[in-house]
């Protein structure tokens, strides 16, 4: 008598084994008090969207409620340089890629309407498209605290000057024997003179005083504001200073235009293209030309211009180069937007990460 074996069957799986979770890309339109969220898939398929308070627990609340539909590896954040930038930063500590989106175009806006839904939709459509392709500032380190000191010197600065404009104007309709011997007076020695003067005379007189103390506030604070940027500037990137025609101010600017994370920059046209000084392809017909980039950084465009007219009138080298320019025909014009594109490319070697490795390992 034989004895059959019977068949072995494999168990049936289980069902609660997982199924495999889809990525998905959020979209966050900024505001200054609130936040709208969209999330889609890889696909391009909606999901859904809500708001959200913009602060810390709603940034919280934001990224759980979008992780709940799946994997987030990237995000699209509108004006991550201010009202997104806390939440870009908060994005960034989470592991997730935070992709600069600009605003929508408008001929789509006029198309489609415009509602915060649709930008944010929009925003996580731009990083699945791959036009989010631009890593945004950190928000944090030495070049966004010389950002805040620059942002205070300049608003001083344009006080100042307001001020003096005032004390003048002022000035011209107060008792003749005073206006005299305060007309002499150069402006040191004037506004010193003003700030001394009787807080119990005219209306005038009294104007003259408080503008002149103002003054004298105002120029104090520009000072120390100035003192901290260079500061700032020889404890992080001294290396620029050595640099003919850089000062700490146009320092200062370029590494403010370059980011806490100059590693975000591609190449040094990049940089070029951050400071508005790479060429712009305009062709039309038969016509091939290149125009002048009007776009960019332009304080960092501002700082570039300072070095090239520093190296023009005290670089010899710089010297012969418009010199055998002018000699081909070009004018002082095209000669200063060349010159400040090699100038980007010099300062570029020095404040990228990467560069900066390698020439210090040759050089060793």
């Amino acid at each position: 008598m034989t004895v059959t074996s019977m068949p072995q069957t494999s168990p049936p799986p289980a069902e609660s084994e997982q199924q495999p979770v889809e990525d998905v890309i959020l979209g966050v339109d900024t505001h200054k008090d609130v936040h709208v969220a969209a999330v889609i898939t890889v696909l391009g398929a909606f999901l859904a969207h809500q708001e959200f308070p913009a602060t810390a627990a709603g940034y919280r609340q934001l990224l759980s409620w979008a992780r709940s539909f799946g994997v987030l590896r990237r995000v699209g954040v509108e004006c991550p340089g201010s009202y997104g930038a806390a939440l870009a930063r908060f994005l960034s500590r989470e592991n997730v890629q935070v992709g600069e989106v600009n605003q929508p175009d408008r001929a789509t806006r006029r198309k489609c309407g415009k509602t915060d839904v649709v930008d944010a939709e929009a925003a996580a459509r731009a990083v699945l498209s791959g036009r989010a392709d631009v890593t945004p500032k950190t928000g944090e380190g030495p070049a966004a605290d010389m950002r805040v000191l620059r942002l205070a010197k300049g608003s001083a600065i344009k006080a100042r000057t307001q001020a003096k404009n005032q004390l003048k104007a002022v000035l011209l309709g107060i008792d003749p024997e005073l206006r005299e011997s305060l007309s002499r007076l150069s402006n040191s020695a004037l506004i010193a003179q003003c700030a001394e003067l009787p807080s119990s005379g005219s209306a005038a007189v009294f104007t003259l005083r408080l503008l002149a103390r103002r003054i004298q506030q105002l120029t104090a604070e520009v000072k120390e504001l100035t003192r901290r940027v260079d500061q700032a500037v020889r404890a992080g990137h001294s290396q620029l200073l050595d640099i003919i025609g850089v000062g700490p101010d146009s320092a200062a600017a370029l590494l403010i235009a370059a980011g806490d994370n100059p590693e975000r920059l591609a190449s040094e046209a990049s940089f070029a293209a951050l400071c508005g000084v790479s060429p712009v392809e305009q062709s039309f017909g038969k016509t091939r030309r290149r125009r002048l980039n009007r776009g960019g950084n332009r304080q960092a465009n501002a700082a570039l211009y300072r070095i090239v007219v520093t190296r023009i009138r005290r670089d010899a080298r710089t010297c012969a180069y418009v010199e055998q320019r002018t000699t081909q025909g070009m004018s002082k014009r095209e000669i200063i937007r060349c010159l400040k594109r090699y100038v980007a490319r010099e300062i570029y070697r020095q404040i990228h990460p990467a560069t900066t490795s390698v020439a210090a390992s040759s050089a060793t």
